[in-house]
């Protein structure tokens, strides 16, 4: 666990640089709008998310967000994936992204892995508490293509 939550901890490290996907929708573009504080936990160090007023404002709405599902080795589920606003090779896992490029999807129906760009629909939760999650979680969502 110390382990899951020290990685959890460094990707909030790398938030400072985003390129965009070609996305449809602007709401990446306003999730990048994010700054950190170092907090400290009984692990040590974290960087905890500081959501600005354009997200706040976000937080409890309906939200389409499109990107690619990130395939996680034997960790694939599909009533709940990570989409990325960047390609695979780009991601905040694999590549150059930051942690405001991913998100949490709570499917309301399970869907197939695909590597082509998909688009989802659903309520957008803030985490900037719990380091098991990602910092943006997006519930009840629909796939829309």
């Amino acid at each position: 666990m110390m382990i899951k939550r020290t990685f959890l901890s460094l990707i909030f490290i790398l938030a400072m640089g985003l390129a965009y996907g070609q996305s449809s929708q602007s709401v990446w573009r306003d999730l990048s709008e994010v700054t950190y504080k170092i907090g400290q936990d009984e692990f040590g160090e974290l960087y905890i998310p500081v959501f600005g007023d354009k997200i706040k404002s976000l937080e409890g709405k309906t939200v389409e967000a499109d990107g690619y599902i990130i395939p996680f080795e034997g960790m694939f589920k599909p009533e709940h994936i990570i989409l990325s606003s960047l390609p695979l090779a780009e991601c905040f896992f694999c590549g150059s992204g930051g942690p405001e490029t991913v998100m949490e999807v709570m499917m309301k129906n399970p869907i197939k892995y695909t590597s082509k760009r998909v688009k989802v629909r659903g309520t957008l939760t803030l985490n900037d508490s719990d380091p098991e999650k990602l910092m943006y979680i997006l519930k009840n969502a629909e796939l829309l293509n």
